[in-house]
């Protein structure tokens, strides 16, 4: 047995120190397998169902191993919840000594020099007072971390001006870099034997080597992947290519602003003005966009061509007009290093050629995006795993689908004979029911939704409250607020009426609660007891058709004479799905209802496949017994 087993087994020293521990046998297996991968450098794929205790069972070998291991999470949320409970709590009761660190991405630290700027610029005048809280609180912060500046580090106009970016940063070139945050955070995650990150922080330092002053992998024995289902949507992202417009008009106005500075370049000024008015045709066209589209798709509406061609003009010009300033000073060595990336991309993705990658267009909350994005991230992959050898432990609650580690293990190149599926220690058959009703109309019409929440409303008399309606489009989400609202006499929470953390808050503390949400709310959440006692899903979570990089995997699957439905489209829909069903038991002592109300599960073949991997429990017939078994939570 090793000896994070021994530390999480029932005589071991967690159950002697840490109150409220208890030994769980999946959690003493998923602890084992993580010390062999430590311990032969090895790749492993865990799957650990919900109750499992997957953070201990990974952070305990961690601490044993005496190797120096990297943690990445899903989100910054769970990497704070990771790195200021978890890990202590562990620490103390083991005392085990060991140099630990937390690193964010660069956007969440103070940019001493950006700041100062921002103050010396008139043009900020309408965030002078703010500007001002944050030079005080810069004198006194030891970190720099935004989150501890309170609601000010949320304003997102403000964050822009106090920020860095792998684009605009001076590097050791700037004055301020001794006494940067950014990195005094590097050099502590440097020295730290174990170091917490989160994935679009440790992609972007693998693809892009800009995001700090070094590489976070270099020199780590051991990787562990936490919430790796994420892992293929996040490797097609940062494997690929994206241009945004406000990433050409942040530039624009970022050498604006320096040409203001030094007061003796009006072509420079001129030229930046330019390119970011040149912007302004190309958002109008993404203006008409309601959804993603391929590039030739955006390409052949009127106007487009014509303003991506004056915009590559523009920055062309723009080009010109630094090259002979260049080493006047940082500031606009950094602008030509920006401006070459900036249109290096855009050749990338407007002229880019190849059938290994899809060019595509996303409207956003302001102008747009243009990306390329690989179909298929497997090589990409593989090959950071082979540049960084060592132990990597990628482990979810949800990475398998009937039992099989096929589907992801395929999407990253990965072995699927090295996954092991644990079960959650929860008593699903004593602790929940399922409940499938009948009559509910095809998904695909249009007053679906709203029949969803008519065969609810029962549930919600019998079970007073306690319910989570989860959607898989906006559409339903916004229908099933609507019919409810009227008639609830419960407080009803809607995604998008308040922030996700604000929401959740209020569902525990009314605990008779309704609470409507889409994608963001089908993982990371995590109500225990009693406020949650219902988990409606409207229907099963295929994704949608349309999405351009979605549709080109299905078309390569085709090609290579496979079944995109069987292969990819299902597979994809069991694992969200499970995720979302997740939420229903999060502790020994909850007891709850799931209702899916999806008529395919009853009707379709491929519906048996989708009930047996999720948790065995007993499914109840008609709508009397399913108000039977509310009645009593």
């Amino acid at each position: 047995m090793s000896q994070a087993a021994e530390w999480l087994g029932p005589d071991g020293v967690l159950a002697a120190r840490l109150p409220g521990f208890s030994p769980r046998p999946a959690q003493l297996a998923m602890a084992e397998a993580v010390a062999q991968a430590f311990s032969n450098a090895s790749t492993v794929m865990i799957e650990a169902g919900t109750g499992t205790g997957k953070t201990y069972a990974y952070l305990a070998p961690a601490l044993a191993s005496g190797q120096r291991v990297l943690v990445s999470t899903g989100t910054k949320n769970l990497q704070d919840q990771l790195y200021r409970r978890d890990l202590p709590r562990l620490v103390e009761a083991l005392g085990v000594p060991v140099r630990t660190a937390l690193l964010k991405g660069r956007a969440n630290y103070l940019c001493l020099h950006r700041m100062k700027r921002a103050r010396d610029n008139p043009a900020a005048r309408t965030h002078w007072r703010a500007l001002d809280e944050v030079a005080r609180w810069s004198r006194q912060t030891a970190d720099g971390d935004l989150a501890d500046l309170g609601a000010r580090g949320d304003d997102d106009a403000l964050a822009r001006q106090i920020t860095s970016t792998a684009e605009n940063c001076l590097g050791s070139r700037c004055e301020d870099y001794n006494d940067c945050f950014v990195v005094k955070a590097r050099r502590q995650a440097q020295g730290a034997e174990l170091l917490v990150v989160n994935h679009h922080l440790l992609f972007a330092d693998y693809v892009l080597k800009q995001e700090g002053f070094g590489q976070l992998l270099s020199g780590v024995d051991a990787v562990v992947i936490d919430e790796a289902h994420q892992l293929p949507a996040l490797a097609a992202q940062f494997f690929g290519q994206r241009l945004s417009t406000r990433q050409l008009r942040d530039l624009a106005r970022d050498i604006a602003s320096e040409t203001d500075t030094l007061g003796d370049l009006p072509d420079l000024r001129q030229a930046a003005d330019r390119l970011e008015a040149a912007c302004a045709p190309l958002e109008a066209c993404f203006v008409r966009m309601n959804q993603r589209a391929t590039l030739t798709q955006f390409l052949a509406l009127p106007g487009v061509t014509e303003a991506l061609a004056a915009l590559r003009q523009e920055l062309s010009g723009l080009l010109a007009q630094l090259a002979p300033v260049e080493e006047r000073n940082a500031e606009l060595a950094a602008a030509v290093a920006r401006a070459l990336d900036v249109s290096e991309r855009m050749d990338a993705i407007l002229d880019g050629r190849g059938e290994a990658q899809v060019r595509w267009v996303e409207p956003l909350a302001r102008g747009g995006s243009l990306n390329a994005t690989p179909i298929v991230v497997a090589d990409g992959f593989r090959k950071m795993l082979e540049t960084y050898p060592g132990a990597w432990v990628l482990t979810s609650a949800t990475l398998a689908a009937g039992g099989r580690f096929d589907h992801f293990a395929g999407q990253l190149g990965l072995d699927p004979d090295t996954g092991l599926a644990l079960e959650s220690p929860f008593d699903f058959m004593q602790q929940a029911r399922l409940w499938l009703p009948e009559g509910l109309p095809d998904p695909g019409q249009a007053h679906h939704p709203q029949a969803v929440a008519e065969a609810c409303l029962p549930l919600l008399e019998a079970s007073n409250g306690g319910i989570f309606f989860l959607c898989t489009s906006r559409r339903a989400l916004s229908q099933i607020a609507a019919w409810l609202r009227p008639r609830l006499r419960h407080t009803l929470l809607v995604q998008g009426e308040a922030d996700r953390a604000q929401l959740l808050q209020q569902f525990a503390d009314d605990g008779n609660a309704v609470l409507v949400g889409t994608s963001s709310f089908w993982e990371g959440v995590d109500v225990r007891g009693r406020a949650l006692r219902v988990v409606v899903i409207d229907k099963l979570p295929f994704a949608a058709p349309g999405d351009p990089v979605f549709d080109a995997r299905l078309q390569a699957l085709r090609a290579q004479g496979r079944n995109p439905f069987n292969d990819h489209q299902l597979p994809e829909a069991i694992m969200t799905l499970r995720q979302g069903v997740g939420r229903l038991i999060r502790d020994v002592e909850d007891r709850g209802l799931l209702v899916l109300c999806d008529p395919r599960l009853r009707s379709k073949p491929y519906g048996r496949r989708v009930l047996a991997s999720l948790p065995a429990m007993p499914q109840l017939d008609g709508v009397e017994a399913a108000l039977e078994w509310v009645a009593t939570l």
